[in-house]
C-alpha cells in the first residue's frame, strides 16, 4: 500500500487527555481518534492491528475446540430477569426501552444470552460439551472512562461459554482456554502472567485473570517470593496472613470509655494514648438502597471493598452518610465499635425520621484478625469518646469472622504459608471463570442424560478484550520515538521510505516495492512529497518492524538500508539478502 493511496494520520501532538503512553502514541501516531467520552473510532492501521488481533484469537479458539457464533448487540431485558441480574448489574450495564417500550439492555456481557441460545438446541448430554464464542462489541457505561483504549466505554470482546455435563469435563475445557491464551497472548507478543482472581459479578467457583505488569496497572498483583510454591494472584482474592495478630494476647484489665474529645482518626487517637494502630478496631460503614454494612478490622489495615461486597450481596454502594452513621451508632462519624452498639447483626434500622420509617437491613462483619485478642481500642459509640481495654469474647463476640483485609507486599503467602508476597501492578487481557450452575440452573437449562432425566449443565466463561490486549501490547512495547510492533500485530513488515528524485530512483522503488511484494512481504510505502525528516519520524512513530530506505545513495551503491525498528541496528544489504532478512530465513 502506498501512502498516496492509504494516507497517514499522525500528528505532532498529543491528545490532551492522554494519560499513558499507548494512548498518547496510538493515537499521535494515527491508529485511534477520540470520538466522545470512551468512544473511539479506529484509523486504518488501527483498524489491521484490530482485525489481526481478532484473528489470532479466532484461530487459537477454533484450534481450541471453540465454535463461532454472533449474538445481538442488545439483549433482552427478560433475560437479565431470568438470571436475577437486572437489578444487580450497576450503572454500567446501559438499560433501554423500544418504541413498544419492551425494555433491552446494551449488552456488557453475554451470559444470559449465550444461555438462551443454548437451551434453544441443547436437548442431549450427547452434545456436551460445547464451548460457543463470539467475537463483538460490548459497552459498559463506564463513570470514568480513561486510559484510551485500555478502560473505555465501547470494545470488542472475545466471549465464550462453555457447556458440561459435569465438572470433570468442565476442568478440562477450562484447562484448554489456559493453554489457548497463553498462545493468543505469545503470538500478540505479549508477556502474561496468570493470577488468581474474584469471580465478581459473574459469579462461580474458580476464576483466573492473564495479566500483563504494567506500571499504570489498575489492578494489584500479589506474586510468592518462593519461586517454588509459585502462588500469584490478583489483591481482591489474596487471603490476608500476618503473623503480626494473636501471637502473644495482650492481657487486658477492665473495660473503659475515656473522652478524646474531637480526636476521631486512628492515627490521632494512637498518638493520645501511645497505642499502635494494630491494637485498633476499625469500623467502616457503607450502605446500599437495603443494606448498611459495618465492617472491624484491625486499625492499621485497610477493608477490600472487593471481599466487603462479595459477603454482604451489594453491588451499587456508597461511604454511609452521617445520617446513617449516626442511626446505627448514636454517635457521629469516627466513635464506631462494636461494644455497646444499638443494633446486632440483621436488624432492620431506621435511616430517616417517622412517618416515612424506612428501614435497611444492618450487616455486621468481623475480620478474622481481631478473633481472640485483647487489649484493643475501639469507638465507645458515644461521641467524642472511646473504649479501651476491649477484650474479644468477654466484651463482644465473634461468632463468624472473615477475610476481609487487602493484603500487601511483605505478608505471608496463603498458599505455601512461608514465604513473604511481593507486589507489582497489571492490565487484566483476560480472564476465564467456572460459572458452575448459575446460569444455566436459573434459567432453567436443561439437558437429558444418559438415563432421560433432566441434567442441569455447568458452564465456562472465558474473555479477551481485543483493544485492550492492542493497547496493552504498547505498554510493552514502546520507546520515546514512537510504537514498536510486534510483526503478528504490525499492520505492515515493512515501512519503505522513498527519498527518490527523478525517473530513475522512482522505477527504482517501484520496482523494488512489487518485489517485496511478490515474495509475500507487506509493504507500506511512503511515496509522499515531503522531507526525509518527517518521513524517517513518522516511520518511528508508527512502528512497524523494519524502516527500508531507498534513494539516490542506493543506486549508486547498490545496498538498500534496512532498520530493525526495535534495537536501532542498520544494515546494508543488496536486494536479495534484504529479502532473505525480512522473510526470516
Amino acid at each position: 500500500m502506498r501512502a498516496s493511496q492509504l494516507p497517514l494520520f499522525t500528528s505532532k501532538n498529543d491528545p490532551s487527555d492522554a494519560q499513558v503512553a499507548s494512548h498518547r502514541l496510538l493515537a499521535r501516531a494515527g491508529y485511534i481518534r477520540k470520538q466522545g467520552s470512551g468512544l473511539y473510532i479506529y484509523l486504518p492501521f488501527g483498524d489491521m492491528v484490530h482485525r489481526k488481533i481478532v484473528e489470532i484469537v479466532r484461530e487459537e479458539m477454533n484450534r481450541f475446540g471453540g465454535v463461532e457464533v454472533s449474538l445481538p448487540v442488545i439483549t433482552p431485558a427478560e433475560l437479565w430477569q431470568e438470571s436475577g441480574r437486572w437489578d444487580i448489574m450497576g450503572k454500567e450495564m446501559m438499560r433501554m426501552h423500544d418504541r413498544h417500550e419492551v425494555g433491552y439492555a446494551l449488552g456488557p456481557t453475554h451470559e444470559e444470552a449465550m444461555t438462551d441460545l443454548a437451551r434453544s438446541f441443547l436437548q442431549s448430554y450427547k452434545q456436551l460439551p460445547i464451548n460457543l464464542y463470539q467475537i463483538g462489541k460490548k459497552y459498559r457505561d463506564e463513570i470514568r472512562p480513561r486510559y484510551g483504549l485500555i478502560r473505555c466505554r465501547e470494545f470488542t470482546m472475545k466471549d465464550a461459554y462453555s457447556f458440561h455435563a459435569d465438572d470433570a469435563s468442565l476442568d478440562a475445557t477450562y484447562q484448554k482456554m489456559r493453554e489457548a491464551y497463553r498462545a493468543i497472548f505469545e503470538r500478540c507478543g505479549l508477556k502474561t502472567i496468570p493470577v488468581e482472581a474474584d469471580s465478581g459479578n459473574m459469579g462461580g467457583s474458580g476464576s483466573e485473570e492473564f495479566m500483563v505488569a504494567s506500571q499504570i496497572g489498575e489492578e494489584t498483583l500479589l506474586l510468592c517470593s518462593d519461586e517454588a510454591c509459585g502462588y500469584r494472584s490478583n489483591q481482591e482474592k489474596t487471603e490476608f496472613i500476618s503473623a503480626n495478630y494473636g501471637l502473644q494476647p495482650i492481657v487486658s484489665g477492665a473495660i473503659e470509655d475515656f473522652d478524646t474529645g474531637e480526636l476521631k482518626t486512628i492515627e490521632e487517637v494512637a498518638q493520645l494514648t501511645g497505642g499502635a494502630p494494630r491494637d485498633f478496631i476499625k469500623a467502616v460503614i457503607y450502605e446500599d438502597a437495603a443494606k448498611i454494612i459495618v465492617c472491624f478490622i484491625p486499625g492499621d489495615r485497610e477493608l477490600s471493598e472487593v471481599k466487603m461486597k462479595n459477603l454482604a450481596g451489594v453491588n451499587d454502594y456508597w461511604l454511609a452518610s452521617e445520617e446513617t452513621i449516626k442511626a446505627v451508632t448514636g454517635a457521629e462519624p469516627g466513635y464506631a465499635g462494636p461494644v455497646d452498639l444499638k443494633y446486632k447483626d440483621g436488624d432492620a434500622v431506621s435511616v430517616t425520621a417517622p412517618p416515612t420509617g424506612h428501614k435497611k437491613t444492618l450487616r455486621i462483619f468481623f475480620d478474622n484478625h481481631l478473633k481472640g485478642r485483647s487489649g484493643l481500642i475501639a469507638g465507645a459509640n458515644r461521641t467524642h469518646f472511646h473504649k479501651k481495654n476491649v477484650a474479644e469474647g468477654r466484651d463482644f463476640t465473634i461468632t463468624e469472622a472473615h477475610d476481609l483485609i487487602n493484603a500487601h507486599a511483605g505478608d505471608i503467602c496463603p498458599q505455601c504459608k512461608k514465604a513473604e508476597l511481593t507486589e507489582t501492578r497489571g492490565i487484566e487481557v483476560g480472564h476465564i471463570f467456572k460459572l458452575g450452575k448459575k446460569y444455566s440452573e436459573k434459567m432453567k437449562l436443561t439437558v437429558l442424560d444418559p438415563n432421560g432425566k433432566p441434567l442441569t449443565p455447568t458452564m465456562g466463561c472465558y474473555g479477551i478484550g481485543v483493544g485492550r490486549t492492542m493497547a496493552t501490547a504498547i505498554e510493552q512495547n514502546h520507546d520515546e520515538r514512537g510504537l514498536v510492533w510486534h510483526k503478528n500485530l504490525s499492520p505492515f513488515l515493512v515501512y519503505l521510505v522513498s527519498l527518490a528524485k527523478g525517473d530513475a530512483e522512482t522505477a527504482f522503488v517501484d520496482k523494488l516495492y512489487a518485489t517485496l511484494q511478490a515474495h509475500g512481504i507487506s509493504v507500506y510505502l511512503d511515496d509522499r512529497d515531503e522531507r526525509a525528516g518527517v518521513k524517517f519520524n513518522d516511520a518511528e512513530l508508527v512502528g512497524f518492524p523494519f524502516i527500508v530506505t531507498v534513494g539516490k545513495k542506493t543506486l549508486e551503491s547498490g545496498k538498500i538500508e534496512l532498520k530493525l525498528r526495535r534495537s536501532g541496528e542498520k544494515f546494508e544489504l543488496s536486494e536479495s539478502e534484504l529479502i532473505a532478512k525480512l522473510r526470516g530465513d
